[in-house]
């Protein structure tokens, strides 16, 4: 038979043992959030290298039917460099790519005074191509926003805000820019 105190060292060592045991469940649940987020943050990154692959062709493009429209292509030529360099958080990069978008919009605005343009089975494809691309980056900025507003919510959650502040983890950023291709509307079908 075991003393009182014997008793109560084992109750107080179990209690002990359930409560490291909750706090390392906890952590490894952030470890993974977090994890998750960053994978999702690549998905996104891909999209956007994926467009910015496209973007060099789209003004090629319209340069050779809207030559005296320079300042619009330079505007989207200077954006995208400075998109593709950029690699910093996603609040920052969000205002980077909400510049870039607002010059696609511009290209597709002056694709709209070129009938011959807007014509082109290159313009065209390029079109459907951002737009697909488009999607994707949308998709993959729900999937990150969504990792991002769950590991938010544990942060700030009792009892897991509590194993946060111990481990120093701090909310992650949101990532909203604009729709580019979509606001300028679905890509024609050419006739037959």
């Amino acid at each position: 038979m075991t003393s009182p105190a014997g008793a109560a060292a084992i109750v107080a060592g179990s209690i002990t043992f359930l409560i490291l045991l909750a706090l390392a469940i906890s952590y490894n649940r952030f470890v993974r959030q977090r994890n998750l987020i960053r994978d999702s943050w690549a998905n996104i990154d891909t999209e956007l290298r994926r467009r910015y692959d496209l973007i060099p062709n789209l003004v090629e493009t319209v340069r050779g039917y809207a030559a005296h429209e320079q300042a619009v292509l330079a505007e989207v030529t200077e954006a995208r460099a400075t998109a593709v360099a950029a690699d910093g958080p996603p609040a920052e990069q969000a205002g980077i790519e909400n510049r870039l978008v607002g010059g696609l919009r511009r290209i597709f605005a002056v694709a709209e005074g070129y009938p011959d343009l807007k014509a082109s089975a290159s313009f065209l494809a390029l079109q459907e191509e951002l737009a697909s691309t488009e999607d994707r980056i949308q998709a993959a900025r729900r999937f990150y926003n969504n990792n991002v507003r769950d590991y938010n919510t544990r942060v700030r959650a009792f009892p897991s805000n509590i194993v946060a502040t111990m481990f120093n983890m701090r909310e992650a950023q949101f990532f909203q820019v604009e729709e580019a291709v979509r606001h300028a509307g679905a890509p024609p079908v050419p006739p037959a």
